[in-house]
């Protein structure tokens, strides 16, 4: 779940939750969507070439413009879908209404205290919730839940309270078959695409994201994982005070990446916490299988000291995913090819992870396998001279990698050979852009190369076990 944190000037919503409120709200998307369908294919017989293909792609703005005002008012599941199609549809929806969803990634208002104390009162009972002082102010809003800052009476401790939304897991199945029909009415995919499948995925992660039981528990998993590597805070769980839907964690005080405080550090500093960024997403995959998939800025912000390194505070464990070994297997041949420049082991783990076909003609291989080791660039040993620095570290901020990865992969003609990734590929190269984002916020300089193979091979040269040298579980 992806909080948008400080935005105190927002004026709250009033939460849909009753069934009746949110199929009306629906059954007008759908309406107005389907008649904004029809009246654009009704003008466009009437235009040339050029303005039709305008005009198609003024239509697809405001269709998602629609979606993502209209997913906005009513939060829960249905905007989660939208902000989940964000991620998937850049693999085949128009560019132009992808960039509109994305706006769902940073743009929740809250939802009224009014509405969700008689929730917490019901969720936590009066003798545990009077313990507690609860700002209703919210700290950070989502379209899940949102988290209000709480003080422990007895002693004064600091605690974050994050709050489902009432009666949303009820509604997730409803809400996802009618939005499945909206999609469709508005024509934001393509016919003839499974969205079906893609959407099921979706409803499979927003259930693991509302299971707050599971999401204590990952919290704790990276809890154990990370001790006694104090680059690394994660908060204190609080089970006492924890429900199925309400989550009460210790509030652990940091700065946003892209604070001034963050920005003002030193290039030393800022080094630092790149390589810290790096070495948690390569220990979460490589060592673990287990992989915090949500990038957001919000999730990783940075603690400041003079008397240690400076440390990154992981918040928001609900996108946790738990890779198969099969999967991780094919994956680390995926990676190993690309930084041995061995196209043969490149191409054959991604036809393992099934993103492409095996029948696939020889020049649809070999233009993948281009761009999956110019993907590589930043861990590299011939990275451009002009990207990195005379030690040999890679210019993160200076890097203009990803407009150069699309323009291959555009250039290359591989889109009708190269199939919809898997979800496993979709959730982590999130958080892998995610990373990659966050090190060029940062302005980084990082020599990655060395990183990188200390998780591909063991000590003595020898490739690791799939990349899974994990500790039994």
């Amino acid at each position: 779940m992806a909080f948008k944190s400080d935005r105190k000037d927002r004026k709250p919503l009033k939460l849909k939750t009753g069934s009746f409120d949110r199929n009306a709200a629906m059954a007008r998307m759908g309406v107005m969507a389907g008649a904004s369908f029809a009246g654009h294919t009704l003008g466009n017989m009437f235009r040339s070439k050029e303005d039709r293909e305008r005009r198609n792609r003024e239509f697809y703005v405001k269709q998602a413009e629609f979606l993502a005002d209209e997913l906005g008012q009513l939060k829960g599941s249905v905007m989660k879908v939208g902000q989940m199609l964000s991620v998937y549809g850049q693999y085949f929806m128009p560019p132009e209404a992808i960039e509109v969803l994305r706006s769902l990634q940073d743009d929740s208002p809250p939802v009224a205290w009014e509405d969700l104390e008689p929730v917490v009162v019901e969720r936590l009972g009066k003798k545990r919730l009077a313990e507690l002082e609860i700002d209703p102010e919210p700290m950070a809003a989502a379209s899940l839940g949102q988290v209000h800052r709480a003080t422990r009476k007895s002693d004064g401790l600091e605690l974050c309270v994050k709050i489902q939304y009432p009666r949303l897991a009820d509604a997730i199945d409803s809400d996802i078959r009618t939005l499945t029909q909206i999609v469709r009415l508005a024509r934001l995919v393509p016919k003839g695409m499974e969205l079906n499948a893609i959407m099921e995925e979706v409803r499979e992660m927003i259930y693991r994201e509302v299971d707050y039981d599971r999401e204590l528990r990952m919290t704790r998993e990276f809890s154990t994982r990370l001790e006694g590597d104090e680059r690394y805070v994660v908060p204190q769980v609080f089970p006492e005070y924890s429900t199925e839907t309400v989550l009460v964690t210790s509030y652990e005080a940091a700065h946003h990446v892209q604070s001034e405080a963050v920005q003002a550090l030193d290039q030393a500093r800022r080094n630092e916490i790149g390589r810290s960024a790096l070495d948690l997403f390569f220990r979460e995959f490589f060592v673990w299988g287990i992989v915090q998939t949500d990038p957001h800025f919000g999730n990783y912000k940075i603690r400041l000291r003079e008397d240690g390194p400076d440390q990154m505070v992981l918040l928001d464990f609900g996108a946790t995913r738990e890779f198969a070994p099969r999967f991780l297997g094919s994956y680390y041949d995926v990676v190993t090819g690309a930084f041995e420049k061995d196209a043969k082991r490149l191409i054959d783990g991604a036809i393992g992870i099934n993103l492409l076909r095996r029948d696939s003609p020889q020049h649809v291989f070999d233009a993948f396998a281009k761009v999956g080791m110019l993907m590589i660039e930043p861990f590299a040993d011939d990275a451009p001279d002009e990207l990195t620095t005379p030690d040999g570290a890679y210019r993160w901020g200076e890097s203009d990698l990803p407009f150069r990865v699309s323009r291959a992969v555009s250039d290359a003609a591989i889109s009708r050979w190269f199939r919809i990734p898997p979800r496993e590929i979709v959730f982590l190269h999130r958080r892998m852009g995610g990373v990659f984002v966050l090190l060029a916020v940062l302005d980084a300089e990082v020599d990655a190369h060395g990183m990188l193979a200390s998780y591909l091979y063991r000590d003595d040269g020898s490739p690791s076990a799939n990349g899974m040298d994990r500790p039994a579980e």
